[in-house]
């Protein structure tokens, strides 16, 4: 049976090729004497490596060195056209879609409201918002190589069908993913939104080289991502990390979690919890509005506040946030917990380190406490990178 096993020069080449290309993506345009040395390469080789994968599309001669002795060298990039990704984040307020080419660059993006849209009009929906991000790109929906959807909550593998978000309307339908597919000319893959930001943090930020972690969220929910051995923790049905239904103490027993859309660790320290428990404390003025934006900006008058009641809503609100971490820590002693999400953000070092104070007392193992800091649309970058990721493998692979 025909075919390539490792150590042949077809396979050698194409490991060759994919060094080359990475390196291109790290540094950005460089030499051929550049990338021999980076690679190890002979001249010779590094030549003809450069060659094929211009004749491939895969890279561009982008002009020649300049201010150094001697005579200027040809740059070579990876050509920013090879492909394009997508990425949508869904939320049930609006849906934001980006387009990046391979490079990573966004290139174009679009953005669609959705409140108190029907049911039926999600397919309409995601492919308004996909096009509206290719219009902007300048492309073509058939260009787009692959698109990764994420959304509140997770797919269940078994059924198909989306689970632990009953408040995105419209999403639920057991035949939603296969109508999607009939509409979409490229491979599509779902993915939970704050596991896209644990994506984002690893591949561009607070998380970057780390292998075992966990990344906790709060925006309007709770809820975390499990990083072990470099790899999403998504667990059996897609659930890993749907920690706002955890029962924590200081709240009372929440059940059919489920139907309440709520539990333990979402009651004690969810954003809907922070205006109450501001008012517990006496804190004059508690703004009104949607329960996010009203926990922000507690938040962040708390973490400007030396004493009195806002001094004493910051430590209450890392004291909830350290007991559901607590839990997370003993099962699975991660060496970084990555805090993120707009409410904890608006509280940054003061509520990081009051947070790490209290962890540290609660927990046995003492994992470094970090702000994320992928701050502008993390879910999106997260599912742009994902998706560029798989894009990458397949149209560098040079092997084929």
């Amino acid at each position: 049976m025909a075919g390539t096993t490792p150590g042949t020069p077809r396979v050698l080449r194409a490991m060759n090729d994919r060094a080359a290309l990475d390196l291109l993506l790290e540094h950005g345009p460089l030499s051929r004497t550049k990338i021999g040395k980076l690679t190890g390469l002979s001249k010779p080789t590094a030549s003809q490596l450069l060659a094929r994968l211009e004749a491939a599309g895969l890279v561009v001669a982008t002009g020649t060195t300049e201010g150094r002795p001697g005579p200027n060298a040809q740059l070579y990039a990876v050509n920013a056209r090879a492909a394009f990704a997508g990425g949508l984040d869904v939320t049930p307020h609006r849906i934001r879609a980006a387009v990046a080419d391979i490079t990573g660059a966004t290139v174009g993006e679009f953005e669609l409201p959705t409140p108190g849209r029907r049911a039926e009009s999600v397919v309409r929906q995601v492919t308004e918002a996909l096009d509206g991000a290719v219009k902007a790109a300048g492309v073509t929906r058939s260009d787009v190589h692959r698109l990764v959807i994420g959304t509140p909550g997770a797919f269940d593998p078994s059924t198909g069908r989306l689970r632990y978000a009953s408040h995105l309307p419209g999403w639920h339908s057991p035949t939603l993913l296969d109508e999607l597919a009939a509409v979409l000319p490229m491979p599509v893959e779902y993915e939970n939104d704050v596991n896209l930001v644990a994506v984002a943090e690893q591949r561009l930020g607070a998380a970057h080289g780390h292998q075992n972690f966990v990344l906790l969220w709060n925006e309007e929910g709770l809820g975390a991502a499990v990083v072990i051995g470099g790899r999403l923790h998504r667990g059996f049905t897609g659930g890993a990390g749907e920690v706002g239904f955890l029962p924590v103490p200081g709240t009372p027993l929440v059940r059919q979690v489920t139907k309440a859309n709520s539990g333990g660790f979402q009651e004690l320290a969810g954003a809907q919890a922070l205006p109450r428990l501001a008012r517990e404390l006496g804190v004059d003025g508690v703004p009104h509005g949607p329960h996010a934006e009203a926990a922000t900006e507690l938040v962040a008058r708390a973490a400007g506040a030396g004493s009195g009641p806002y001094r004493e809503l910051l430590d209450a609100y890392a004291t909830g946030l350290a007991t559901g971490l607590a839990s997370m820590v003993a099962v699975l002693d991660p060496e970084l917990v990555v805090l993120s999400g707009e409410v904890i953000a608006a509280g940054g070092e003061p509520l990081r380190e009051r947070v790490q104070a209290e962890l540290t007392e609660l927990a046995a193992s003492r994992p470094r406490l970090v702000l994320g800091s992928v701050r502008e649309h993390p879910v999106l970058r997260g599912a742009l990178e994902s998706a560029l990721a798989t894009t990458r493998d397949e149209v560098f692979d040079t092997s084929r």
